[in-house]
């Protein structure tokens, strides 16, 4: 069926894959909108469903990170295993089956894992100019990863003055919040000639130990936080919370910096360097501060250190029509991270700590033509990391440290180099054909130390190609209809988190490498339909089906014949990721966004989603995990002059035990217990309110009450239990 698939796609032009259609901002469906950091087109000439953020978005609704702020769409769910965290969920994949960008650039790398992901909190919302969430498979524009869709950040740029006075314009907040006691204070401000600009950009957010709601269901008193440990004259013990509803040890910081600097010698070319920052505190693993062991909380500590996320990408933009193309642009980019994890149980002295740090070098060419009949996207990637892995014990009596068994294979490099062209053409003013091919090569090398562990192997090395594609069409009856369809394929080449990890993944179960790894494969079918009248309404419909072969999966597996070994000095169970499944996502998503009059409109989102997966142990599918249930959100606006106003119902289905995946089925921890006493999750509301006043032309206030009643909650897969009654306090100066 694939090679038929691409003999298709070579008797009739290449197009690009990633068009979009936007359901939050644009009221007119031949509006532009920007695709992946590439070119511009138009919405009513693209086949794939797309959600946009804007900056006045972003202003009303004050997110603490980039996670609540795609949460906030209504069309991405948002999974936190801490506060200090948010890993989206898109068509029941997530983490490294979907992927990130920031300013074009690919932030995904080799040490991405299948379990859950904060890194998106990396990236600063009060820098962000727009944000685009492009749903399904992207690998035509970036190869490995983007199976469930794209999150496609763009921060502000430096504005040149168009007269020979400088342009000198900035901002400054500064915003609290109850339920966590946040304190973030903002400012940016951009200076700008004739032919050179910079802007500046600077956060820092505080958040203490966060409260949930006072009001639960029947079985939700697991929710609760009434005990604690802390060490107290070098002696661990446990001390009853004074308030079970504040969750203990919750509360971390963040500090972001931006930079750029652009430089335009003439209409031509434009140059922009960026240095963008990026660094947590130590941000507590809540999901492992509640576990319990022989009837005791387990850990005395676990969190992650500071995470760090340097980037530095120069842009070179050449505008000019020659044979070859009207428009091209040279990214490159160098990226360091660090993240650890250090953990210590209860009534012990020794301190575990791991430290990964990632370098990651990427280079992208892209270029678009227009041509008599249509328009040609083409452009190749090289993307190089390289993974550092250590692992200590320290004892916190002594201080004295010694060297321990890493996470990684230490030095382990992962490669990928890929050519894209891509195609759009207009056979009738009524009726676009877009498709698309790109073609990727891949390299991981690793060594195992068998200093600590007796590993049967001493090496990874694999080599391997992927072939992805793209058709669409769009059918426009009239001005107001918009018909899709769509065919995409994407896959993801193992990483080295796949193929080199050693780590506990639940108490009593150990994840061993796997060198034997192969890539996984999906394919997505989708159809879609828009009704949207200028001044009146948009209504859009989506339905989708993603098949993904050769997936890799967690599965019991044996290490040097054996099914069990001692980690950590206790008897686990081994396990290994596995190419031994298959996983099958279907879904509906629908928007509206009405025009009720007088300054009144309505907006909704609704998703439904349902996935399966094979458990190859009971030789029978499953839930998937990462299919979250129906969720959505609806909201009546107001909107007068400087004021804005809005009345919010956000909600989530629930999901009972036979539908929990296995996995998530032994984390009886973090869920409610049924009638059955089995844990399962239950489904849940709130109501909100938000404001914002623009009291003079340089200044705006906003004000928000999230979840009203107050409802105590977990969002499902969840380690943190939701905010309680939050009220939300915000002052934005501009000048």
């Amino acid at each position: 069926m694939r090679q038929i698939f691409f003999v298709v796609l070579a008797l009739f032009p290449f197009t690009h894959t990633l068009g979009q259609k936007d359901t939050i901002d644009e009221k007119t469906m031949d509006a532009v909108i920007v695709s992946l950091s590439k070119w511009q087109q138009k919405l009513n000439e693209v086949p794939n469903k797309v959600v946009k953020v804007t900056k006045p978005d972003i202003i009303r609704n004050n997110p603490q990170t980039s996670a609540d702020l795609l949460g906030q769409s209504g069309a991405v769910f948002i999974q936190k295993s801490q506060l200090g965290g948010g890993s989206p969920m898109i068509r029941g994949f997530a983490t490294n089956r979907v992927l990130i960008v920031a300013d074009g650039v690919r932030m995904n790398n080799a040490i991405y894992r299948s379990g859950n992901l904060q890194n998106v909190i990396s990236i600063d919302p009060l820098s962000i100019e727009t944000a685009e969430v492009i749903f399904g498979p992207g690998s035509i524009i970036y190869g490995s990863d983007a199976i469930g869709g794209v999150m496609d950040f763009h921060t502000i740029d430096p504005k040149f003055s168009n007269t020979k006075k400088t342009l000198i314009t900035g901002s400054a907040l500064a915003r609290y919040s109850t339920a966590d006691n946040e304190q973030t204070i903002h400012a940016d401000i951009n200076a700008g000639w004739q032919r050179w600009a910079l802007v500046s950009s600077f956060t820092h957010s505080s958040f203490g130990d966060l409260k949930m709601g006072k009001h639960g269901k029947e079985g939700e008193e697991n929710y609760l936080r009434p005990e604690y440990v802390k060490r107290i004259n070098g002696k661990d013990s446990i001390f009853k919370n004074d308030d079970p509803r504040i969750q203990r040890f919750s509360g971390y910081d963040q500090t972001n910096l931006l930079q750029k600097i652009s430089f335009r010698p003439d209409a031509n070319w434009n140059l922009t360097y960026s240095f963008t920052h990026a660094r947590t505190g130590d941000a507590p693993r809540y999901d492992r501060l509640i576990q319990y062991r022989n009837g005791a909380l387990r850990f005395a500590e676990w969190h992650y250190g500071p995470m760090l996320w340097n980037m530095h990408t120069l842009n070179v933009l050449h505008t000019k029509k020659s044979r070859i193309y009207d428009k091209t642009k040279l990214t490159i980019a160098y990226q360091d991270y660090e993240e650890s994890r250090i953990d210590r149980t209860r009534n012990k002295t020794s301190r575990n700590i791991q430290t990964e740090l990632v370098d990651a070098f990427s280079i992208n060419l892209d270029a678009t033509k227009t041509l008599k009949q249509g328009e040609i996207f083409y452009g190749l990637e090289y993307v190089s990391n390289k993974v550092g892995s250590t692992g200590e014990v320290e004892d916190i009596i002594s201080g004295t440290t010694a060297a321990a068994v890493s996470r990684y294979p230490d030095g382990s490099k992962w490669r990928t180099l890929g050519l894209y062209s891509s195609y759009k053409i207009n056979l009738h003013p009524k009726l676009t054909l877009t498709s698309g091919l790109r073609y990727s090569y891949n390299t991981l090398d690793a060594e195992f130390d068998k200093t600590f562990i007796p590993f049967p192997f001493e090496k990874a090395k694999t080599r391997d190609g992927a072939l992805t594609g793209n058709a669409g069409i769009v059918f426009r009856p009239d001005a107001t209809w918009q018909l899709n369809a769509n065919i995409s394929t994407g896959y993801r080449m193992p990483n080295v988190d796949d193929i080199g990890k050693l780590f506990e993944s639940v108490p009593g179960n150990v994840t061993m490498p796997n060198p034997e790894l192969t890539p996984e494969y999906a394919w997505n079918f989708e159809i879609g339909i828009v009704k949207n009248v200028d001044n009146k309404y948009r209504v859009e419909l989506n339905a989708f089906h993603t098949i993904l072969s050769n997936a890799i999966v967690r599965r019991p597996g044996t290490f040097n014949g054996q099914d069990s070994i001692l980690f950590d000095n206790v008897m686990s169970r081994v396990e290994m990721l596995q190419n031994v499944a298959s996983a099958h996502v279907s879904g509906v998503q629908a928007a509206a966004d009405i025009t009720l009059g007088a300054g009144v409109s309505l907006r909704s989102n609704a998703n439904w989603l349902t996935g399966k997966e094979t458990d190859d142990s009971k030789d029978e599918q499953v839930a998937l995990r990462h299919a979250p249930p129906f969720y959505g959100s609806t909201a009546l606006r107001y909107r007068q002059s400087g004021f804005f106003a809005e009345f919010s119902w956000i909600y989530n289905g629930a999901v009972t035990n036979k539908n929990l995946s296995p996995s998530e089925q032994g984390k009886g921890y973090m869920y409610a217990k049924d009638t059955n006493g089995l844990p399962y999750s239950p489904g849940w509301y709130t109501l909100n309110l938000k404001a914002s006043f623009r009291a003079t032309n340089n200044l705006t206030l906003t004000a928000g009450w999230e979840n009203i009643t107050n409802q105590r909650y977990r969002p499902y897969s969840s380690g943190i239990v939701a905010a309680g009654s939050n009220l939300i306090f915000a002052v934005r100066a501009n000048w």
